[in-house]
């Protein structure tokens, strides 16, 4: 007796239903990375100042080359001792006005913290992770000398304060009693950090 037909035949009517339940399965437990940048917050836009005079002594120049060696002020400086270095500059007020400053009062170096300023120049064959300690560092003198009058002033580290302030579970009116005392000890040690352009040899 002869075969009737060909081979049997599948239903594939539910495929369509199980490849769209596997998609929901694979979209809703896949977990997707992110990469951390850096956390800076940008100063309002504000016209520029006619007439603006930077004195040489008021900038504390840092800079990078490939090899990630440090050229501090014109001269050779271990990555260690560059915290030191900044906050030295930074707190010496030279010019006497700064009745806070605990700095040499060198006349030859920065006048008073409002001036101060920091330029940090790299070389465009920088290691990314040299670039960021040096930046970790950098900022690290800024938050010292800010601990150091958050202490004076209100017996709390300063990085504590700020934390607490930006922490958006805080209560509104704990952080509105924090806006003010924060913008104080920033106005005392203002963060002028300046990226110069990367050199490229």
């Amino acid at each position: 007796m002869p075969r009737r037909g060909g081979p049997p035949e599948v239903n594939a009517g539910s495929m369509a239903d199980i490849a769209f339940l596997l998609l929901i399965f694979f979209l809703v437990t896949t977990t997707i990375e992110t990469d951390a940048g850096l956390d800076r917050m940008l100063p309002p836009m504000e016209p520029p100042e006619d007439n603006v005079v930077i004195k040489q002594k008021n900038i504390f120049t840092v800079n990078i080359n490939k090899n990630g060696q440090l050229l501090v002020e014109e001269e050779l400086l271990d990555l260690k001792n560059l915290r030191n270095a900044a906050m030295e500059f930074l707190d010496n007020g030279g010019d006497g006005t700064c009745n806070y400053c605990k700095g040499a009062r060198d006349e030859s170096s920065s006048d008073n913290p409002s001036k101060a300023i920091i330029s940090l120049k790299n070389d465009r064959e920088t290691k990314y992770s040299t670039y960021i300690t040096v930046q970790n560092e950098l900022v690290g003198a800024y938050n010292d000398l800010r601990n150091r009058e958050a202490q004076r002033l209100f017996n709390r580290k300063f990085t504590e304060m700020e934390a607490e302030y930006l922490n958006p579970e805080t209560p509104s009116s704990v952080r509105e009693e924090l806006k003010d005392k924060v913008k104080q000890i920033q106005d005392l040690f203002p963060q002028k950090l300046s990226e110069a352009q990367t050199s490229t040899n």
